[in-house]
């Protein structure tokens, strides 16, 4: 296992060919300078950020043998697409597309960055994404997403992820305020397919914009999925989780340094024994956290 001083190398932008989305996919691509059988993260950015943002997780997790793959979405505003933009009410769509473009395109990205063809294990695959970007990931994992009737809608699961990491993923939909209802219909998750391992993150102090309900709204993935499944709680947590979107970011609300390394150091070992089961490093982590005298936050699984 590499530590924080391992040098890392990071590409951007590769680009994907993206027919149909009305720009091709740009995407930056992170990994440690050294090492073989790189497992993959793909990770989904929250609304409005790129494949620059989220550098104390990206950073972090290539430094310690991982391959993150960032792909900047059509919500970024560094595209400035327009509310009215057509292809707006199906942006979620275009995610989970976004997300299985990647997938699909490993070769290319593998040949984008110097000396990493022949280090990447495409057996050991992991999704991870922060608020929307969440929702994007889960449904790669199982979750669907419901339609006016309450009937889920199509099965966007992919066998070739392993293990998730949800950061701040919103609940139910039943508890939206009546403008996301309206708004934002794709906010409207059936988690009881949700089957691959995942660590659901929630901040104890998340009071969405969006829910009638207080902060345990977004402990509804882990409640309402099925088993394999372990949720942090933060204690103190807002929505930026202490600041992973980015260091010194005008969106953190609830800046701390201690999170994001909790937060880092829990992903990264969760990640590696979910995708290397005879890694040690998961039960290691549980156990220093339930051992702390004045813990950041509590885990619980099923």
């Amino acid at each position: 296992m590499s530590d924080s001083n391992t040098a890392i190398v990071s590409v951007k932008p590769v680009v994907l060919p993206a027919p149909g989305r009305g720009e091709d996919l740009r995407v930056r691509v992170s990994a440690p300078v050294t090492g073989g059988d790189l497992p993959v993260i793909v990770f989904s950015h929250g609304f409005g950020w790129s494949m620059d943002g989220y550098a104390p997780l990206a950073d972090h997790w290539a430094a310690h043998g991982f391959v993150v793959v960032q792909p900047t979405h059509l919500d970024s505003r560094t595209l400035g697409l327009p509310h009215e933009d057509p292809r707006f009410p199906r942006i979620w769509r275009f995610r989970v597309e976004d997300l299985k473009r990647v997938l699909d395109g490993l070769d290319v990205l593998e040949a984008s960055v110097p000396s990493l063809a022949g280090r990447v294990d495409r057996d050991r695959v992991a999704v991870a994404g922060h608020s929307w970007g969440a929702q994007t990931a889960s449904t790669l994992l199982g979750a669907r997403v419901l339609d006016p009737d309450g009937v889920p809608g199509d099965d966007l699961s992919d066998p070739r992820v392993k293990a998730g990491v949800l950061l701040a993923l919103t609940g139910l939909g039943d508890d939206l305020t009546p403008f996301a209802a309206e708004q934002l219909p794709f906010m409207r998750p059936s988690f009881a397919t949700m089957t691959t391992p995942a660590l659901i993150v929630a901040g104890d102090h998340d009071q969405s914009q969006l829910s009638t309900r207080g902060p345990d709204w977004f402990t509804d993935p882990y409640t309402y999925s099925p088993g394999d499944k372990t949720l942090l709680t933060l204690y103190g947590a807002e929505h930026s989780l202490g600041g992973i979107p980015g260091y010194e970011v005008a969106e953190t609300t609830d800046e701390s340094p201690a999170r994001v390394a909790l937060l880092q150091h829990l992903t990264t070992a969760f990640l590696r024994s979910a995708l290397h089961p005879e890694d040690t490093g998961w039960k290691t982590a549980v156990a220093a956290l339930e051992q702390d005298p004045d813990p950041l936050g509590k885990l619980q699984s099923k």
